[in-house]
């Protein structure tokens, strides 16, 4: 009862609380002192007459906003009671859906006196208001919508027009490019519907003056046009500021989302750098690993070489001309050197021979060691069933740039370029290479 209003009975709209204590809507009670002075709070009279007093006189002065009831009521859940509509939510938010609810009845603002559905205001408009007449620019006669459809409109260039074209816009086209014109040029449409506003104003207070006061139909018509357009444009500065509020967020939520996909960006920048980085590291070690598992310290090397027949053939092309063993050492902290093989030749052995070179490579312990190289090296190629090895062996050339100190990572390669015929190689008579596999072994003498 409290959210009730004493005069109306309905919930209370702009709450105002008289000195007697009971509640009025500000429309009621301000009805209720124009009409009558020394009006009487109805609610007193209803609960005590014999106890009503000065307080209950009701006056614009004796009454006053009551913010928290006014607040409670803003609060409260609301269910839309028309007919068709489904719209459910609080009090202070159903005033502004009753101007945009579809399902709400309106008068027609042309002043024909029907109530009609607001999304079905522009079917009675074209079909059923007997107000809404078009001239016809053939003809020069004043027709109602449908007889101008009937008799007109087949006359004139098949282009629409804007539904805002009674109040200036000149704009015409097909349905599909007139709806797309009225959804953009909203701003334009205001500023049409301002000034036919002021229009109207302005003769209807030119025909009042006329009159001495006493206002005929048509400007009586011309006042509820008045009013349905500044309803119009009331709910077009809505849907205006509705959108650009949505276009607002909508911006918003687009910067956070950049920020966020730029943060996650430099994130992933910087995990790829550390993968990278740990992929460099993992590569290193597994060098280190194979090195650590293939080099020999005392001067004794066997290199296994696999997919011979490839490899041949890679070396025949020239894709692959030559081959480099893994690295070994003549000691902990001796000399490090490694092979150098040609499968096809190299030199005077091209394409007839084997060619097998000794190689001298920069090491860690250089700056310790004795120069030029001058240990003896032993090539063999094995026999895998141990019948025939093929070995052959050299002195350095101590004068050879080969056997000096390395500047480079390595020197110039020396051995033997016809170490062993490929017709010998490739004879099944031997079993120098089996299974796709040779074995080749270098011994250096360390005495």
């Amino acid at each position: 009862q409290k959210y009730l209003c004493s005069n109306c009975n309905n919930v209370l709209k702009k709450a105002l609380q008289t000195l007697c204590g009971h509640r009025y809507c500000s429309a009621c009670q301000k009805k209720k002192v124009r009409n009558n002075k020394n009006a009487i709070c109805q609610k007193c009279k209803e609960e005590d007459p014999s106890t009503l007093s000065e307080g209950s006189l009701l006056a614009e002065e004796r009454a006053f906003g009551d913010a928290a009831i006014n607040k409670e009521i803003s609060e409260l859940k609301k269910k839309s009671v028309t007919l068709g509509c489904s719209w459910s939510g609080i009090m202070k938010n159903f005033e502004e859906h009753q101007s945009l609810c579809e399902y709400a009845l309106i008068p027609c603002h042309t002043g024909c006196g029907h109530m009609v559905m607001r999304k079905k205001l522009a079917d009675h408009l074209e079909n059923g208001c007997v107000n809404n007449v078009t001239m016809c620019q053939k003809c020069k006669r004043s027709l109602s919508s449908s007889e101008y459809q009937q008799n007109c409109s087949t006359l004139l260039i098949n282009k629409d027009g804007c539904r805002f074209s009674e109040v200036g816009c000149s704009f015409r086209g097909s349905k599909e490019k007139i709806k797309e014109h009225e959804k953009t040029a909203v701003g334009a449409h205001m500023l049409l519907l301002l000034q036919h506003i002021k229009q109207l104003k302005a003769s209807l207070c030119t025909a009042a003056k006329a009159a001495n006061g006493s206002i005929p139909q048509s400007e009586l018509n011309l006042e509820n046009k008045l009013h349905v357009f500044e309803n119009i444009v009331a709910v077009l500065n809505k849907e205006v500021e509705t959108s650009n509020l949505e276009i607002t967020a909508f911006r918003r939520q687009s910067e956070l989302d950049q920020n966020i996909i730029r943060g996650l960006e430099l994130k992933i920048a910087e995990l790829h750098r550390c993968l990278t980085q740990k992929d460099a590291g993992l590569s290193s070690l597994h060098k280190s690993l194979l090195f650590s598992e293939q080099a020999s310290y005392d001067g004794v090397f066997l290199w296994k070489i696999t997919d011979v027949g490839r490899k041949l053939q890679d070396s025949v092309t020239g894709r692959t001309v030559s081959l480099y063993s893994p690295a070994f050492y003549t000691a902990k902290y001796g000399y490090k050197v490694c092979l150098r093989v040609y499968l096809n030749g190299d030199g005077t052995g091209k394409g007839t021979h084997v060619s097998l070179f000794f190689v001298v490579m920069k090491g860690d312990y250089d700056a310790l060691l004795p120069w030029p190289f001058r240990h003896k090296v032993t090539f063999m190629l094995l026999d895998q069933n141990n019948r025939e090895h093929i070995i052959d062996a050299f002195r350095p050339d101590l004068t050879s740039a080969s056997f000096q100190r390395p500047v480079n990572d390595m020197n110039v390669a020396s051995g033997c370029p016809m170490f062993l015929p490929l017709s010998k190689l490739q004879s099944p008579k031997y079993a120098y290479v089996k299974e796709d596999t040779l074995f080749l072994k270098c011994i250096i003498e360390t005495n």
